[in-house]
């Protein structure tokens, strides 16, 4: 029975010694493409990070869909350009999704995070809007921040976070066929968990 105890407390603590230690949350995001690892930054973006990290401990995102995209070929030759994937729950859970509340919108300005390759960010109409539906940027996205061109408010969308890990993955994504800026099909997201 002791040699039990004592194998049992080993295997614990090399469990605890090998599970890794982040400074800021890892989320995963499980799809049919891959595995994607995203930073989550709450001391930068408190409202966006805390939602989004909330929305994910929920489960909310199991069983929902990368189902739109953005590129130079599928958006108006007179407006600026923006190249992303976006995700969440609006195809597949819309009640759900419509129910979400909106966050208090984060800027840019405010958080430091700005819309380069792989960040990740809340998707909105207008200011304190957004909710649980995100977007993952393909490239350098200024006119996503504060004071770009991409918004008339001139607000920008709420950045808080960045893949660290299968921009391989969100780059195949952004390659799948689309019709009028929707993936046909969507990508499966089967879910979403803290690392």
């Amino acid at each position: 029975m002791i040699r039990y105890i004592y194998a049992l407390i080993v295997m614990v603590l090399l469990h605890t010694a090998c599970k890794p230690t982040y400074t800021h949350p890892h989320v995963l995001i499980e799809t049919s493409a891959g595995d994607i690892e995203l930073e989550v930054y709450p001391d930068k973006a408190p409202k966006t990070a805390g939602a989004f990290l909330s929305y994910v401990d929920s489960g909310f995102y199991t069983n929902t869909s990368f189902y739109r995209i953005l590129n130079d070929d599928n958006q108006p030759s007179n407006a600026p350009k923006t190249n992303l994937i976006q995700g969440g729950l609006w195809r597949t859970k819309y009640k759900k999704a419509a129910g979400i509340p909106g966050v208090q919108h984060e800027t840019t300005q405010q958080s430091g995070v700005r819309h380069t390759s792989g960040t990740i960010s809340l998707a909105r109409t207008t200011p304190g809007s957004a909710a649980a539906e995100f977007f993952i940027c393909i490239g350098e996205q200024p006119g996503l921040d504060f004071g770009g061109e991409n918004n008339a408010d001139g607000q920008g969308y709420a950045a808080f976070g960045k893949v660290v890990k299968g921009m391989n993955i969100v780059n195949n994504i952004y390659k799948r066929p689309e019709e009028d800026q929707y993936f046909r099909p969507p990508v499966a997201i089967y879910g979403m968990k803290r690392l």
